[in-house]
Formats: C-alpha cells, structure tokens, sequence
C-alpha cells in the first residue's frame, strides 16, 4: 500500500516502536522532537528494554520509502559521514572539532503496511536561524567571522569526499545538543556528488534547472542550471556570511522574481569589492566577507579552492567561544523591512537597492586601496601575512575593473606617468612643422 500521496509528513510511528539497521543493530524510538519537508525526527536510543531518556544523543530521521531527500542525504552519510573517516581526517589536519554530524546506521522498517526508510545520526541542538531571528536578524561580526571559518572546514571536508553541500544556510547550520560552541552543517538532502570517481562533471548549463536551492543564497552556478560545483558552495557561503553580517541582501525584495534574484547576484558579484563594501553597517565592516567573495569569483568551475587561503581572509585575529548576543543597535529590528524612514541615520551607506529599469542609475565609489590588499595585520602580530603576495595581486587585479586609478595621493605621486608618444621618438616636433630629414 503507497502512502497518500497528498500527505507530504509520514504518518508517525509509534513511540517505543523498535528498528534494525542493515547491521542488525535495534533502535528504539521516543517521541518526535522535530520534522523536515518529507520527514520525522525522532528521539532514538540503542538501549531498547527502556524508554528513550529526554537528553538522548542520538536521533532517528523517517521519511516514506518512496520520497526521495532522505535517500540523497543517507548516500552522502554512507560515503562521507561514518566514524573513523572523520577522525582521520582530524588527526591528519590537526582539528579538535569538525562540523559533521556522524551517521549511526539507516534500514528499512514497515508499519500498518507502509513502508519507511529511517537513518540514526548525532542529536544537534538549536539552530542558527533561531538564533538570528532573536537577535534581530545579525550576528557579531567576530562571530560571523568564526562560522565563516569553521564551515569551511565542513566544505574542504565533504568536497574531498566528492561531495558539495548545495543548500547552505542558518536553518541548517546546528549547534551541538551538548556543547553550543560545535557549529554543525546538517541537512544534505539536496547533496551532490559532483566529481563520481574522481571525475569532475562538465560545464553544463540547463535553463530548465535554473534557479534551484534557497534563493536568498543559492549559487549563480544554479541560477544558471548548472550542476552545483565546490565555487558553488563558496559563493553560496559568501552570501550567508554577508546576511548574517548586515542583517539583509540587496535581493531580498525581490525573491518571488528568481531572474531578479541572479540579476542582482550578478551586479554585485560583477563590481566587487566595492559592491560588499557599500554594505556595511554599524559596527561591522564588510572586508572580509568581500575578499572571500572577491577570491571565489577567480576560481572557474573545475577550481580546487585554496581553503587555507579562505580561512585566512576570514581571520582577522577572531578567538575564543562564539558569542550569540545582540550585535549593538539590532534589537527590535526587522530584517526583511524596507523602511529606510523608520531606520536611524547611520554613518555608513545603506544597503543598494537594485533598479531594474535603469541598471546604471547607482554609480559605485572608488574603493580605498587598504580594502583592495585585505584585511589590516594588527601591529601587535608580526607574523607573515597569511595571504600569498601572488593571490594579493590577484585580489587586488580583479578588484580594480573600472577604478584603475583608485588609490592614496602618495600612491597617485610615486606612480609613473604616461609619456607621450611625440617624446617616444626623440625631441618634441611642434605642431605643423616637417621632421628633419636624415
């Protein structure tokens, strides 16, 4: 008997009801804590002659047999997710935590003559959605700054594994059940093996693709239809750190128009860092985030990323626990109004609001040449820069575009001038006279 197709949810089993995985271990489910698009989330334990304590570290993910997410996402644990793959990877990169949680066991079950298929992973805690909601949509920058560096981490990780994550976002970043300091990327129903065998998938664009995934953050790669790539994964990171920073993207009144949505992507991809830069707001500079962003845009679609690098941009001397209060003059804020009358004057631009009619009508500003080299080392750290001199000039190549005469009045003075042509050939001919004839 197939379940109701109208019925999104699987009817839910009952409390107490025992599994077994291919390996034969049992599992006891207690009572739902959660759900997802097609599924439920259960509390589970392996000791099954008692019930489900309330502060068990593991759950249960059921979804129908016959819906697909929770396939996709248990082939993706199966490969990459298992025990001792993490803690080698851990001990050859010298981390103390990596941000995966670890996959437990999946099987089959049937009841009441439906058919589900179920995975048993790490308990995780809160979200970090929830967490931005209440603090009126922003998070500190030093905090920003952490999530930026430990989903990297998660990102070099599962790409090695021939995998990219394809949906990042704050509802499915997760802070751990036991220690609210672990930062976890969870949910990879809309996982893609992008590079089977060792193998990278070919540059492909489909139009009748476009456009998948959340599209606050997804990809220009998906707005274009292509298969989602480990520059994919960086970009859609870029934008999550930004919105994380400023509380709002500059498409975010426009996201029932997916066209919209990549135009906008497009335009700021296109003028950075200028177009990062003019989004700051109180209290949190957008550097950083327009580095990582500007060093994304240099690589093509096959590119390794330099991880390394990425989580260099993203340092800035930020240490110790992450900090999850209110960044100063967020409370009470809405994230999503366009209100600019009811917001305070501020000392920093606001947001660019993207006119579709007239593309040109905001012109951007000259960027300070410190922005172009990157983040300023702290006087009191002379250690070597992090940033390779060849990938500054890079940088610093791909950010000039139309301000090639930016920089300080001391640059402008030391630079040398063009010499005019008529200097190239010898002494200044006037005008109109007839060169001497040798």
């Amino acid at each position: 008997m197939a379940p109701p197709r109208k019925s999104r949810l699987p009817k839910p089993l009952p409390e107490g009801f025992i599994l077994m995985d291919t390996e034969r271990k049992r599992w006891r489910l207690g009572k739902v804590i959660g759900q997802g698009g097609f599924g439920l989330i259960y509390l589970a334990s392996q000791e099954v002659d008692r019930a489900v304590a309330e502060d068990s570290d593991y759950v249960i993910k059921v979804e129908y047999q016959e819906n697909g997410p929770l396939f996709s996402e248990l082939k993706f644990y199966q490969r990459a997710a298992k025990a001792g793959s993490i803690q080698k990877w851990k001990r050859d990169r010298g981390l103390d935590f990596l941000g995966i949680p670890t996959y437990w066991g999946s099987g089959l079950a049937e009841h009441q003559n439906l058919r589900y298929r179920f995975m048993a992973m790490d308990r995780l805690g809160s979200d970090l959605q929830k967490i931005c909601e209440s603090g009126g949509g922003r998070l500190k920058k030093a905090t920003v700054l952490q999530l930026g560096q430990r989903l990297v981490d998660v990102l070099e990780y599962i790409h090695d594994n021939e995998y990219v994550h394809a949906d990042i976002k704050a509802a499915n970043v997760m802070l751990g059940y036991r220690d609210p300091d672990q930062v976890y990327l969870a949910d990879y129903g809309l996982s893609y093996r992008y590079c089977p065998d060792g193998v990278h998938k070919e540059y492909k664009e489909n139009p009748k693709k476009g456009h998948n995934g959340t599209m606050e953050y997804t990809s220009l790669d998906a707005h274009k239809g292509l298969g989602p790539s480990r520059r994919s994964d960086l970009q859609i990171l870029g934008f999550c750190l930004l919105h994380w920073l400023c509380g709002s993207l500059p498409w975010d009144g426009v996201l029932k128009h997916p066209a919209q949505v990549q135009e906008a992507k497009a335009r700021l991809m296109d003028n950075l860092p200028d177009s990062v830069l003019e989004l700051s707001v109180d209290g949190a500079v957008t550097d950083e985030v327009a580095l990582f962003l500007l060093h994304v845009k240099t690589l093509d679609y096959q590119d390794k990323p330099d991880y390394q690098l990425l989580k260099a941009l993203l340092t800035k001397g930020v240490t110790g626990r992450l900090d999850f209060s209110v960044p100063a003059g967020s409370a009470g804020r809405n994230p999503r109004s366009r209100d600019k009358k009811a917001e305070p004057a501020r000392t920093r631009p606001e947001p660019v609001e993207v006119d579709y009619e007239d593309p040109d009508r905001r012109k951007t500003k000259a960027v300070p040449a410190r922005y172009i080299r990157g983040p300023p080392l702290r006087n009191d750290h002379p250690q070597q820069d992090p940033v390779p001199p060849a990938v500054r000039r890079t940088l610093k190549q791909r950010s000039r575009g139309a301000h090639e005469d930016e920089g300080s009045e001391e640059e402008a003075e030391a630079r040398p001038k063009a010499i005019p042509a008529c200097y190239l050939r010898g002494p200044p001919v006037s005008r109109g006279a007839r060169p001497k004839q040798v």
